[in-house]
């Protein structure tokens, strides 16, 4: 018995915490999922480009703005909903978690799917888009690990499929790599940071991969995540492929997320 104990005592303490504060780290989703009960509001916003310059206010003239509610159905499966400015885009997921992280296992691994409707007006009336060429789809995995109490890094193999594309040369699938990864600051300070890498056989032209540095503020029921990103989208169909700010134009939008939890049923902690 006392070996069992000085066993467990040794394990590090960070091996059973969460791997990210919250389901999101900048556009895309994290490894995490709602405690099962819980439900959160996610108000997103995103200004426009900072080398629009001073007439446009350095971006903040315009917005993309997304409405989201997420909901804990167990611990380890949540689903969300919500609707994007950009595109006039209604998005629904879900994300179930398979593993986490702790004695038995040295990562976390979540599976998410997600299906996107863009409701714009047609620009062409004798030309209508069917309902089934309005729709998107994105499947991917989240691979999780918090490797000290401060650093988590995850990567995410993702797949995007749209039914519409812009060319006959353009394919319908694609593949996408992501890479995140956390940095804790202080208690309620942690550094973020996410890329996604599409080989150009998928990347349609025109359109950039996704670059994103954030700040997240933990207040205890909210989270603030403050941003910087060449995406303007926040839900995966937009921001994977269709992203067309290049950080070296300087092609900066900043943004935030603001997070409010709450606690429909159970105990709160």
């Amino acid at each position: 018995m006392l070996l069992a104990s000085v066993k467990i005592s040794a394990q590090p303490s960070y091996l059973s915490h969460q791997n990210f504060r919250g389901t999101r780290v900048v556009n895309g989703h994290s490894v995490e999922t709602l405690i099962g009960g819980e439900m959160e509001m996610i108000i997103g916003h995103r200004f426009g480009r900072i080398n629009d310059g001073f007439y446009e206010l350095f971006g903040l003239d315009q917005a993309n703005i997304r409405l989201g509610l997420d909901y804990g159905i167990t611990d380890n499966l949540m689903i969300g909903a919500g609707r994007s400015s950009q595109g006039k885009e209604f998005d629904a997921f879900a994300k179930m978690r398979f593993i986490k992280q702790g004695d038995r296992w040295p990562m976390s691994i979540s599976a998410f799917s997600a299906i996107s409707y863009n409701s714009l007006k047609n620009t062409d009336p004798d030309r209508p888009i069917a309902t089934q060429n309005r729709l998107a789809f994105v499947h991917q995995v989240f691979i999780a690990r918090r490797f000290t109490d401060r650093l988590t890094l995850q990567i995410m193999p993702s797949l995007a499929h749209y039914n519409l594309v812009e060319t006959i040369a353009e394919g319908n699938d694609k593949l996408t790599v992501g890479a995140a990864g956390k940095f804790q600051l202080s208690k309620n300070l942690a550094l973020t940071a996410e890329y996604y890498f599409m080989p150009d056989k998928y990347l349609p032209a025109g359109k950039q991969n996704p670059l994103s540095f954030g700040l997240d503020i933990n207040t205890g029921s909210h989270v603030f995540q403050l941003h910087f990103t060449n995406a303007s989208g926040m839900i995966e169909k937009q921001f994977l492929g269709e992203t067309t700010g290049d950080w070296r134009n300087g092609d900066i939008h900043f943004g935030f997320n603001m997070v409010r939890t709450f606690k429909l049923k159970g105990r709160r902690y």
